[in-house]
């Protein structure tokens, strides 16, 4: 090993306070993640009929528990650690106060504790408290105060957390106030503005409407409008659990091939065009909500088609970068080049196919944002086929590939063994192209989701792409490859982490080719893309609730348009907007100045 590379320092060297946080969230990550993957494999083989180890009752508990472990508390715990990662080392700098970076570690693993309580609750019949809700929590559904409460808490968590990135950053800015801001930071930043926005709306229904109305404080909610509220939270929170899959793409990988990132600009605006467009778009999961307008829905499925772009982009920057890579070292020919890409590593494999699979669900999201398409698809398993394609391994096969660079820079430990991590990325994709697979086709037939029973007495489903009992084994075999597969990497970590530590585990990240002072310095203005993203936010949603809130109350119907103790607070946030408003208004100004 050269001189070079063994006194070359990985992250744990130059910043230990900030490895620990990181490391602690990987953990509390993967520990969701296995919990997540027991309820997976217990609720497909209940599914399918192969094995029932529970009664159907207790289906929907643990659909609920699947669905939250795996969706918010396996991917935004990641996703913490990987952005402290990345901001700490791309600004160079160590976080301001490490004391409250624990503090927003410690609420999240509060709050997800309170709501993983509330959950597993219901198995016991003893005590009285369940929230068998599902990942959505639909009114009029109501779970336990406890479920929504310690969602409160985790959100406000992560919000902590953002504030811990920005003050980093605000210090790093005094000290070089004329640099460009660096790419792994500027995503950082991107990402979490686009969360604060997004979340805004979650936190308000679940704060305003559904925990007072679970305490008794209120008697009803309005349906329409809660379900509304999650979902201006639910589809950009999609791209908030891809967003460090995307980071991984663009910074890691092409080292990993051999290489650099092809375009720091075009990653930028990818970032940028994500903060504009993922939540002006919700509505495109209510389709067939008869209470909102089909003129506002169609809207948004016009919104939703502009999301195509950032994901071309994305497809092509980091092909671009691998290849160059590629070619780099050797590679040559249309096609030949692609033999001279490290298959061998797991890291290296697992984004790859991640990315496969993120192609794949890019086309049968397509046909989930067509009105007219989704018809057909709406509420079937098409819909889970779906995005276990895109978070289900876009998002949580790159995480665990991941781990196998991120880990030893984090705690100079090398991975226990990089062969079980290749047969185990492997064993996902080819688990994941089973399942997803098959969820697809039943979806088709028009098998419905979310029931532990999807056969009807006395009604055959039509044989198409295989009979309807052959895909539920294809659904069983395909899941239990993937319970494997996570059992795997779990056990390979864990036995990472009785490794020795050594030295020359370094891994610097090399300069684009093309880097930050190729991009239009536009693209670090965040005031002017929060500006217009909050315009765009409103021009989308300030008409459909304010139609909702008018047919069927803010509270339901027969309650009133708004109840009178409302008022006060009505006409305090109309103050505390005001100051809001001249900013949009300036912005939009500054944006014509820019545009002139």
């Amino acid at each position: 090993m050269s001189t070079a590379l063994e006194s070359e320092r990985t992250f744990v060297d130059k910043f230990p306070d900030e490895a620990r946080v990181v490391r602690a969230a990987f953990l509390s990550s993967f520990f969701a993640l296995f919990l997540g993957a027991v309820f997976g494999i217990i609720q497909t083989l209940h599914r399918t009929d192969v094995a029932r180890i529970i009664p159907s009752t207790d289906y929907y508990t643990v659909l609920t528990a699947h669905g939250v472990f795996m969706v918010i508390s396996f991917t935004i715990f990641f996703l913490v650690g990987l952005f402290t990662w990345a901001l700490t080392r791309s600004l160079d700098r160590p976080l301001l106060n490490i004391k409250i970076t624990w503090t927003w570690y410690g609420l999240m693993a509060t709050g997800m504790t309170l709501t993983g309580i509330s959950i597993l609750a219901g198995f016991v019949d003893s005590i009285d408290m369940s929230a068998d809700v599902l990942y959505t929590f639909y009114a009029p559904l109501q779970a336990h105060p406890l479920f929504y409460a310690g969602l409160a808490v985790f959100i406000v968590g992560t919000w902590i957390a953002g504030a811990d990135w920005f003050r980093t950053f605000l210090a790093w800015r005094r000290d070089h106030p004329d640099e460009r801001i660096p790419l792994q930071t500027f995503m950082v930043l991107t990402t979490m503005t686009m969360w604060y926005i997004a979340s805004s709306a979650v936190a308000a229904s679940v704060l305003l409407f559904l925990l007072p109305w679970s305490l008794g404080f209120i008697e009803q909610v309005n349906p329409t409008l809660t379900r509304t509220l999650f979902w201006f939270f639910g589809h950009p929170v999609v791209y908030f659990w891809l967003m460090p899959a995307y980071m991984l793409w663009y910074t890691v990988l092409p080292k990993i091939a051999g290489g650099r990132l092809f375009s720091d600009p075009l990653a930028r605006v990818v970032f940028v065009l994500f903060v504009l467009l993922s939540t002006p778009v919700g509505i495109h999961h209510q389709y067939l909500d008869p209470g909102i307008a089909e003129g506002f829905k169609f809207i948004s499925m016009t919104n939703t088609m502009f999301l195509l772009l950032p994901s071309l982009l994305t497809a092509f920057t980091v092909v671009a970068s691998v290849e160059y890579g590629a070619r780099k070292n050797g590679g040559s020919g249309l096609l030949g080049w692609l033999t001279n890409l490290p298959w061998r590593k797991p890291e290296f494999t697992g984004m790859m196919l991640a990315g496969l699979m993120f192609a794949a669900g890019g086309f049968s999201g397509m046909v989930n944002a067509g009105m007219n398409i989704n018809y057909l698809i709406h509420n079937t398993l098409w819909v889970p086929g779906h995005f276990h394609l895109t978070v289900g391994t876009a998002v949580a096969l790159t995480m665990m590939a991941g781990i196998y660079w991120l880990w030893p820079q984090i705690s100079n430990k090398p991975i226990y063994s990089s062969q079980i991590g290749l047969f185990q990325v492997v064993l996902w994709f080819i688990g994941m192209a089973l399942m997803s697979n098959a969820m697809h086709a039943q979806g088709l037939l028009g098998v419905p989701r979310r029931t532990a029973e999807p056969e009807y007495s006395g009604f055959d489903y039509p044989t198409m792409f295989g009979g309807f009992e052959e895909l539920n084994i294809q659904i069983a075999i395909g899941g239990t490859l993937l319970f494997v597969s996570t059992i795997l990497f779990l056990g390979n970590l864990a036995l990472t982490m009785g490794n020795p530590k050594v030295s020359g585990l370094a891994e610097p990240l090399p300069s684009p080719v093309s880097g930050a002072e190729d991009a239009p310095k536009v693209l670090d203005n965040l005031r002017l893309w929060v500006s217009i993203a909050l315009v765009l936010v409103v021009l989308a949603y300030a008409l459909p609730i304010a139609a909702i809130i008018q047919r069927g109350g803010l509270l339901g119907p027969g309650v009133g348009t708004y109840p009178v103790w409302l008022a006060p607070l009505l006409d305090a946030l109309a103050d505390a907007a005001a100051p809001l408003v001249g900013a949009v208004t300036d912005a939009s100004g500054s944006l014509a100045e820019v545009v002139r």
